[in-house]
C-alpha cells in the first residue's frame, strides 16, 4: 500500500503485543476493500493505558483494539460504552467518536459468529463453562444474552466461580449459572453438553495439559469449543474427539472479533466470502 497524508491508522494496545495476529486481519481487509488504512501494534507500559488512549485520540487514530492487560483499565478513559461491553466490564475495541472513544466488546459477538458458523447453537442449550477468569465471565454473559438454559461453571476456585455466577445471575435476572468445583463434575446431570474451555490450560507451549484430565468427563460432551487457537488441537479437543464429540479451536473467534471491529471502524459489512479468504491467510500465519 501507499502511505500518504490521507492514511488512517488503527492499532492494538497491549503488553505484550509481539505475538499478535491482528495486523494480518486488518491489513488484509484494508487491502481487499482498497481502504487507505494501516493497522499496527502499540506496546503500552503498565499504568499508561489511559494516557495511551488520550494520545491516540489526539493523534486522530481511527480505532483501537485493546488486549491484555488493559481491557478493563481503559474504561475510565472512554466517553461511551456499548451495553454488552458495559455489562461485561471489559472492552477490546475502541471506536473514535466526537470527544473520545466508544468502547465495544467484539470478543463475544465474534465467538458467537464463529460458533454459529460451525452450526453450534446456544439458545436452549445446557453449557459446561470451564474457568472463572475474564474470558469465562464474558462467555457467561454471552450465554445469558443468547438464551442458554443453564450454565454449569466449573473452576478450581469455587469462590471465584461463585462470584461470577452471582454477578451474571443478578445482571441477567435469572438463576442461569450454577457454580461448581472442577472435581464435582461427576454430579452433573446425566446428559450431553456443549463445553466451552475458557482457561489458559493447554496454551502453547504447555500443550500436554487439560483443565480436567479425567476421561470420564469427556463422555458428557457432544461439542467442545476451546478459546485457545494455538495449538490447533489442544488436549481438551483431543479428549472430546476421543470420546465421540466434535471439537473446535478459537482461531475463528479471533477472526470474527477482528472483522466486527473493522466493520465498526469503517462502517462496512464484510462478506462471508471475504471473511473466509482472510481466515485462510490467518491460518497460514498462525501455522494451523
Amino acid at each position: 500500500m501507499i502511505i500518504d497524508g490521507h492514511t488512517r491508522t488503527c492499532g492494538l494496545l497491549g503488553n505484550p503485543v509481539e505475538h499478535t495476529l491482528s495486523p494480518v486481519i486488518h491489513n488484509t481487509l484494508a487491502e481487499k476493500f482498497s481502504h487507505n488504512l494501516v493497522y499496527v501494534p502499540f506496546l503500552v507500559e503498565e499504568g499508561q493505558a489511559l494516557a495511551a488512549i488520550k494520545g491516540a485520540y489526539d493523534l486522530h487514530i481511527l480505532g483501537l483494539n485493546v488486549t491484555v492487560p488493559f481491557k478493563s483499565a481503559v474504561l475510565p478513559g472512554l466517553v461511551e460504552m456499548d451495553p454488552m461491553a458495559e455489562q461485561i466490564g471489559a472492552v477490546n475495541t475502541l471506536v473514535r467518536t466526537e470527544g473520545g472513544f466508544r468502547g465495544y466488546n467484539t470478543d463475544m459477538p465474534g465467538l458467537y459468529r464463529a460458533m454459529a458458523g460451525e452450526g453450534i447453537k446456544l439458545a436452549g442449550e445446557e453449557v459446561i463453562l470451564l474457568g472463572a477468569g475474564g474470558a469465562a465471565r464474558a462467555v457467561a454473559f454471552l450465554c445469558a444474552a443468547k438464551g442458554v438454559s443453564r450454565v454449569y461453571l466449573l473452576n478450581r476456585s469455587l469462590e471465584k466461580a461463585n462470584a461470577v455466577a452471582e454477578e451474571v445471575n443478578e445482571k441477567s435476572g435469572r438463576k442461569l449459572v450454577a457454580p461448581m468445583a472442577l472435581s464435582d463434575y461427576p454430579s452433573l446431570p446425566d446428559r450431553k453438553y456443549l463445553a466451552i474451555q475458557a482457561t489458559s490450560v493447554g496454551l502453547f507451549p504447555h500443550t500436554d495439559h487439560a483443565v480436567i484430565e479425567e476421561e470420564a468427563f469427556y463422555d458428557k460432551i457432544h461439542t467442545g469449543y476451546d478459546l485457545i487457537y494455538k495449538p490447533s488441537e489442544t488436549k481438551f479437543m483431543k479428549l472430546v474427539r476421543k470420546h465421540g464429540g466434535k471439537a473446535y479451536h478459537g482461531l475463528k473467534m479471533l477472526l470474527y472479533q477482528g472483522i466486527i471491529a473493522y466493520e465498526l471502524w469503517n462502517e462496512v459489512a464484510v462478506p462471508e466470502e471475504t471473511a473466509q479468504e482472510v481466515y485462510g491467510i490467518l491460518r497460514e500465519k498462525a501455522g494451523i
